[in-house]
């Protein structure tokens, strides 16, 4: 019976170990991935930025439109005003919840590059401390635990979601 729990702890050990060169290129594999994320994260909150500056640019031309044809008017009297007033509150009504919804996305893709920011930066951390230790350990530290390697998805603290209501 010895013998099976001794086999069977070597076993066991055996699957929590890995090579030095696999630890490494998981961490860099890890690192890439989402240094990666973080680049897209970003170029999808600019162009939601950039969609937000075109909802503004259609909203402000539109209501210079209005107010023009509303100023071109010989007669303009208080039962002609009700169509502008409508038209102008249906627009503005429209981008409130097009800017709502695009200032979200922001939102959204801030915090997902947020946390892709910090699995980066553990990741890159115990890359960091791995090879400081084998440095210092010498040649014949070849295997890493899976522990020493395994990075897990990051999410900011709840300090985090102030920003977000601060602005909005």
């Amino acid at each position: 019976m010895a013998d099976y729990e001794n086999h069977h702890h070597h076993q066991h050990q055996q699957q929590q170990v890995v090579s030095r060169e696999t630890a490494f290129q998981a961490l860099n594999t890890i690192i890439q991935l989402h240094f990666e994320k973080t680049l897209e994260k970003k170029k999808a909150i600019d162009l939601q930025k950039k969609e937000l500056h075109k909802l503004f640019q259609i909203f402000f031309i539109f209501l210079s439109l209005v107010f023009m044809a509303q100023s071109m008017s010989p007669r303009l009297q208080c039962r002609h005003c009700w169509i502008p007033i409508t038209l102008l509150s249906m627009a503005h009504l429209i981008f409130y919840v097009s800017v709502a919804q695009t200032l979200r996305c922001i939102n959204g893709f801030k915090y997902q590059r947020r946390c892709h920011k910090l699995t980066l930066g553990l990741a890159t951390e115990k890359l960091r401390d791995m090879k400081m230790r084998l440095s210092n350990g010498g040649a014949d530290y070849d295997t890493i635990g899976d522990e020493e390697f395994e990075i897990h998805y990051q999410e900011p603290p709840e300090s985090y979601f102030v920003i977000f209501q601060q602005r909005g």
